[in-house]
């Protein structure tokens, strides 16, 4: 596979690629290197404006909405079969300018094409219902689209959330404007391309790249926005709601997380061991439901950490493209955060088993770390890192694990590792979280609805009930008269 990708990247606006409207361009770097990258056209209000202004017309045609869902869907699919066919191109990308390894694109790119086939699979099944009000009436309710979607979605998986939000909006007759994020947007202008070449109508879809203090900010009280979807910090998640509260708008909102996992006295350590390294050491910690503490019994804690430092003395740190076990994070400005929260976590008296810093090499990549010795209330316990980073707490009985899995802001995820039965349920009972695993962290998929409690957010993403935040009920109720209020015989 060549390993070069093109200088320059246009905005999707009305079905046409064009420069930024004042002619700027962002630098995108690739993180392994701290070089730049490529270049693409940076949109900022007059830019907004135009691509909202497309989402309107092409909305107000009901040219989506009036077609037959069954045909909205088989549109879906054809976007889905040009994603696929794009697959290697899209695993570069990613790969370059996010930092991801090669596997690591390549199934990003799939699972994006998979959003577009389970939605495009769901477009003629989201039906109404018929409310029974008697002889003289016909009341019947309908699934009914907001309009004009924006999407603003963050660095770390760009193309697969912006794939999930574009799907539901499209499945649901919604049209939607994106903004990609500056940091790596590459990979979301693949979704403009499969568009495309689907025979998307104009307007449907458009996907611009801009800082969130302008483009951002710009498109979320833009007067003509009607729906806002958002996944990324919590500060920046507040500031969208209040530019939403002013004018009314619904919102879903996935504002990260700072999820534990609990290993019970019967689980497999070695079950455990493995699942948690993938659930923070995946894609350099860079997940909004990254495990990113494990809380272990006291009288385990040594054997655990032991065997936790093991695994990852295991794992290679380099670029994406040589498909190394850790990739860089995104940013040199990233990099400087993590390492300054492991130093005050040493600080705070919680100790590095393994790792925490910075590799010692070329691009922005830090060393796998763990902290033993974390009380519940330091930092590294309760703010999101997002890095390679775990902390381990401990417990003395079951009651005291779910009280600290409980005891953030956040409620995003969690899991637990245990082989009895009656204490999963119990557990995932307790847990106060959108999505708790048990055995195996990141287990679901597509199908299986994601999104936050407390402020991690609300509204779901991903499986059927993700298209309910993409759709308002109307009802209608009809009064039938004549022939003496519509009675035989009246």
């Amino acid at each position: 596979m060549s390993q070069e990708i093109k200088k320059y990247w246009k905005n999707y606006i009305d079905g046409q690629w064009v420069d930024a409207a004042n002619g700027e361009r962002i630098i995108v770097e690739n993180p392994a290197t701290a070089q730049p990258l490529a270049e693409v056209a940076r949109a900022t209000e007059a830019d907004v404006d135009l691509a909202v202004a497309a989402a309107r017309r092409c909305f107000n045609s009901r040219e989506l909405y009036n077609m037959r869902p069954t045909n909205r869907g088989a549109l879906m699919f054809e976007i889905a079969r040009h994603m696929t066919e794009m697959a290697d191109e899209i695993a570069l990308a990613e790969c370059l300018d996010n930092g991801k390894s090669l596997n690591g694109g390549k199934n990003e790119a799939l699972a994006a094409a998979r959003y577009f086939t389970y939605y495009g699979g769901l477009a003629d099944k989201l039906e109404g219902r018929m409310i029974p009000l008697g002889a003289d009436y016909v009341d019947y309710t309908i699934p009914t689209p907001f309009g004009v979607s924006a999407q603003i979605v963050p660095w770390n998986f760009p193309l697969q959330i912006a794939a999930r939000s574009v799907a539901c909006a499209l499945a649901t007759a919604n049209t939607v404007v994106l903004k990609s994020p500056e940091l790596s947007p590459l990979s979301t202008y693949f979704i403009a391309e499969a568009c495309e070449r689907a025979g998307v109508p104009k307007g449907a879809v458009n996907i611009l790249c801009g800082y969130g203090h302008d483009c951002g900010a710009s498109l979320v009280s833009h007067d003509d926005v009607d729906h806002i979807v958002f996944t990324g910090s919590l500060k920046t998640g507040q500031f969208i709601l209040r530019a939403a509260a002013e004018r009314v708008l619904p919102c879903v909102m996935e504002l990260g997380g700072k999820s534990a996992g609990i290993v019970f006295e019967d689980a497999d350590i070695d079950q455990a061991v493995n699942s948690t390294a993938a659930g923070i050491f995946s894609n350099a910690g860079q997940v909004c439901s990254a495990q990113s503490r494990l809380i272990v019994p006291k009288k385990m804690e040594s054997e655990i950490l032991e065997r936790l430092a093991a695994k990852a003395a295991t794992l290679k740190v380099g670029p994406g493209i040589d498909n190394n076990d850790i990739t860089p994070v995104i940013s040199a400005a990233q990099a400087d955060k993590i390492h300054g929260m492991c130093g005050a976590a040493t600080q705070a008296g919680a100790e590095a088993v393994c790792g925490g810093g910075k590799a010692d090499m070329e691009g922005h990549f830090i060393q796998p770390t763990i902290f033993g010795s974390v009380k519940s209330d330091m930092t590294i316990a309760q703010e999101e890192v997002f890095g390679p980073v775990l902390a381990v707490l401990t417990y003395e009985d079951q009651e005291e694990a779910i009280q600290i899995a409980n005891g953030t802001d956040y409620g995003l995820c969690a899991g637990l590792y245990t082989k009895d039965l009656a204490t999963a349920h119990w557990a995932a009972d307790q847990l106060i979280a959108g999505q708790v695993f048990v055995n195996e962290w990141f287990a679901g998929g597509i199908e299986t609805p994601f999104g936050g409690m407390k402020r991690s957010g609300y509204g779901r993403e991903k499986g059927q009930e993700a298209l309910l935040n993409y759709v308002q009920t109307k009802n209608v109720g009809i009064h039938i008269t004549g022939g003496g209020g519509g009675r035989p015989g009246g």
